[in-house]
């Protein structure tokens, strides 16, 4: 079983990104319907536009039509009021919406309000100046995030179900029982210890099965790249660093503010550093989620580019053989970056936690 999810994520993944044959992503951040991927700046700015966020999902272009199919998802803009509709009125950014008089343009998948027109205006750094309402929308990266978390209520719910009817779960809480196992065993309890730990499962699992369903989505055809977004890796080290400094006890205090068993001078030069670590910890979390991630779908884009930037030099059947043999190889490990990133971050969060409820001995 698998091996057969492995291919089908696999095969998914090429046919969305197959794409890249028949539609670009020119340099002002607009559809250039038809024209094909065919040199390297266009093929880095196709990848950079599908690592962002989006209001649309786009599931391949028709090469000569330009015609995208997918489908919208809500835009909710508050701009001297509420704002609904939907981003299928902007065309994938091709055209200007209307909504309530005001009307609105799409540049780099951030919105502008603008003239009947669409146009923008660029400061000397060609960003533009013109009025940005606030932007509640529906993302796809939303979508993404609402989807594992109904997930996650679903299969807990299932598990929680089964062990009020019987002792050894049935369905998919057999399924989930050795990783809830396997979480307490070898993260909570070693890292946090026996006294403290099941008051911090509920955390430590929600970040390990959330973070690693979300990972496992960014390998499919849909195109999710939420934990590829430093605003969301942002948020989830942020609520271990919240839980670790709640959770401090004396002795963790102590040890960054006044250290014992050292002189006081060295009691004063050590404190800075200690601030400056309690800080950086976090700060590990969420690049070391990020960058990995986004270097994962940035590699197999890349490989699968490959069928395009090489066919002159091997000829289009050897440099698509080549490419999506390479792809291929790359989503193989990818499944288990998904995995072992989600690992890593609960880890860290609990051996971050331990060392905070940690109580030593001074004698």
């Amino acid at each position: 079983m698998p091996k057969k999810l492995t291919s089908l994520l696999s095969i998914l993944t090429l046919f969305f990104f197959s794409n890249l044959a028949f539609a670009s992503e020119s340099s002002e951040g607009e559809q250039t319907h038809g024209g094909a991927v065919d040199t390297q700046e266009e093929i880095t700015a196709y990848i950079k536009h599908h690592l962002q966020d989006s209001h649309d999902f786009t599931l391949f272009t028709l090469g000569e039509s330009g015609k995208h199919i997918g489908f919208p998802l809500p835009v909710i803009l508050w701009d001297d009021g509420l704002h609904v509709f939907m981003s299928s009125k902007f065309h994938h950014g091709t055209t200007v919406a209307e909504s309530k008089g005001n009307h609105y343009a799409i540049y780099h998948g951030k919105i502008y309000r603008t003239n009947a027109e669409g146009e923008l205006n660029f400061d000397e750094h060609h960003h533009p100046t013109n009025v940005r309402p606030l932007d509640i929308s529906i993302t796809k990266n939303v979508v993404g995030m609402l989807f594992a978390g109904f997930l996650l209520i679903y299969l807990f719910g299932s598990l929680a179900k089964s062990y009020t009817k019987k002792s050894i779960p049935t369905g998919v809480g057999r399924v989930l029982e050795p990783l809830v196992i396997y979480v307490r065993d070898e993260m909570a309890r070693p890292n946090i210890g026996d006294k403290y730990y099941e008051r911090y499962m509920p955390f430590l699992l929600t970040a390990f099965f959330y973070i690693w369903i979300l990972n496992l989505l960014g390998l499919t055809p849909l195109g999710f790249n939420v934990t590829g977004n430093i605003a969301v890796t942002v948020c989830l080290a942020l609520f271990t660093f919240i839980i670790v400094q709640f959770s401090g006890k004396k002795d963790y205090w102590k040890h960054i503010f006044w250290m014992p068993g050292v002189p006081i001078p060295m009691k004063i030069i050590l404190m800075p550093i200690e601030i400056l670590g309690m800080l950086t910890k976090p700060f590990a979390l969420l690049i070391r989620l990020f960058a990995n991630i986004t270097a994962g779908h940035f590699v197999v884009m890349s490989l699968i580019a490959l069928s395009i930037t090489m066919k002159a030099t091997f000829g289009p059947v050897a440099a698509t053989g080549m490419s999506l043999a390479l792809a291929l190889f790359i989503t193989v490990i990818e499944l288990l970056v998904a995995f072992l990133q989600a690992y890593i971050f609960t880890m860290l969060s609990a051996l971050f936690i331990g060392m905070a409820v940690e109580e030593h001995d001074h004698h």
